[in-house]
């Protein structure tokens, strides 16, 4: 049986894990392949806020996206456990979408990005 050159533990519940720089980009990497596709970021901002939205209101709210597409990028997304499905069993049927709490938790992140993005030189500037 190999062992490690460094002692492998778990961190008590609360505390953060210590990350080296590779177990760092592992976790970038995982958290990017739930987020990656064009239109997640989207969806996300406009469900921010505890807001609950039926499809066809995210239809309005993102005009540019295929009925196809927004199914595929909710179901993934619902699989992933970010977004929740809610379906009220009345006629005609209600479908409404809303973030989990895992999900609500990626606003300050992504307002740093925003807030990144904003820092970014102009164009000249950046040679």
């Amino acid at each position: 049986m190999a062992s490690t050159h460094e002692k492998v533990r778990y961190s008590p519940k609360g505390e953060r894990p210590i990350y080296t720089p590779g177990s760092a980009a592992a976790g970038v990497e995982q958290a990017l392949k739930v987020l990656e596709g064009r239109w997640k970021l989207v969806i996300l901002f406009h469900l921010f806020g505890g807001r609950l939205l039926r499809f066809s209101e995210l239809e309005r709210a993102i005009p540019a996206i295929s009925q196809k597409m927004l199914i595929q990028q909710l179901r993934q997304m619902e699989a992933d456990g970010i977004v929740r499905r809610i379906v009220h069993h009345q006629v005609p049927p209600k479908v409404e979408y809303a973030l989990t709490d895992w999900g609500q938790a990626l606003c300050p992140a992504l307002d740093a990005i925003l807030t990144w993005a904003e820092q970014r030189p102009p164009a000249e500037a950046q040679s």
